[in-house]
C-alpha cells in the first residue's frame, strides 16, 4: 500500500423529512448514534491525499522492497492497515527523513471530488431488518441488509459477521476513530472473496463514518478485484 491511495468519502450533512413521525420508528443499537431512521443525508465524494512531496519517502522506501522483498514482507506483515510503518533504518530512510515523512502524512487531507454528491438514509426492511440506503456511487451499500436479531449483514456476496470493535490510531488513514464492524471471508477454491462494512465516529465526534470494502484475489494470489468507499457524514444529534 502506498501513501497517494485514494479514499473514497462523504461529507454529508441532514436533511429533514417531510414527515417527521416517521424518523422517530427505533433503529438498532449498532446505528442509534450514528444515523437517524428514516432522514436523508447528502453529501459529495472526497479523495484523502497527503502532500505531493511524501512521494520522495514514498519512493524511497518503495526500492527496499523491490530490493529486499522477503525482508520487507517479514517486516511489515504484522503492521496495522493504512498506518505508516515504525522506524527502521533498513526501510531507506535516515531518522529525519522519516520524521519529516510522519509530518507529511499528518497534513492528509479529505479533498471533495467533482461529481460526487450523494444520498444516504437509515431505514427499515423487511423481515425487521435495516438497510443504509446509498445512491450514486455508494449503491452497493443499498443491496446490503442488516439482521438485528443475529447482528450479521447479509450481502450479494454472502453474510458478513461481527467482528472486534473499531479503536483506529490517529495516524490512520481515517485519523482516530471508532466503530462497529462486519467482515466475511468466502473462499471457493477458485479465490477468496473478502467483504467489509463498518459504521462509527471520528474522536472528536464532528462526523461518522461509513466504511465499506470489497476484495476478490484468484487462488494463485493475483488481486482481481479492490474497491474501497468511505462515507463521512454529519453526526446524529440528540
Amino acid at each position: 500500500m502506498t501513501m497517494k491511495t485514494a479514499f473514497s468519502a462523504l461529507c454529508l450533512c441532514v436533511l429533514p423529512l417531510a414527515s417527521p413521525l416517521v424518523a422517530q420508528e427505533k433503529a438498532p443499537a449498532v446505528f442509534a448514534d450514528y444515523l437517524q431512521p428514516n432522514v436523508a443525508v447528502k453529501g459529495e465524494v472526497v479523495a484523502v491525499i497527503p502532500p505531493d512531496e511524501i512521494q520522495t519517502y514514498i519512493d524511497k522506501v518503495d526500492e527496499v522492497r523491490k530490493k529486499d522483498p522477503e525482508w520487507f514482507a517479514e517486516y511489515s506483515k504484522n503492521a496495522k492497515p493504512g498506518i505508516p510503518l515504525p522506524y527502521n533504518e533498513k526501510l531507506g530512510l535516515t531518522k529525519a527523513e522519516y520524521e519529516e515523512y510522519l509530518k507529511l502524512w499528518d497534513q492528509r487531507k479529505m479533498e471533495p471530488l467533482p461529481q460526487g454528491e450523494l444520498i444516504v438514509r437509515l431505514e427499515p426492511a423487511s423481515d425487521d431488518r435495516w438497510r443504509i440506503r446509498v445512491t450514486g456511487a455508494g449503491s452497493d451499500i443499498t443491496t446490503m441488509f442488516y439482521d438485528p436479531k443475529s447482528d450479521t449483514y447479509t450481502t450479494t456476496s454472502g453474510v458478513m459477521k461481527r467482528i472486534e470493535d473499531i479503536k483506529a490510531d490517529k495516524r490512520s488513514i481515517l485519523g482516530e476513530w471508532t466503530g462497529k464492524e462486519w467482515k466475511m471471508e468466502l473462499n471457493d477454491g477458485f479465490g477468496i472473496t473478502k467483504e467489509n462494512l463498518a459504521i462509527g465516529k471520528l474522536a472528536d465526534g464532528s462526523y461518522g463514518l461509513l466504511v465499506y470494502r470489497l476484495q476478490e484475489v484468484s487462488s494463485a494470489g493475483t488481486r482481481l478485484f479492490d474497491k474501497s468507499m468511505v462515507i463521512r457524514f454529519a453526526i446524529k444529534r440528540d
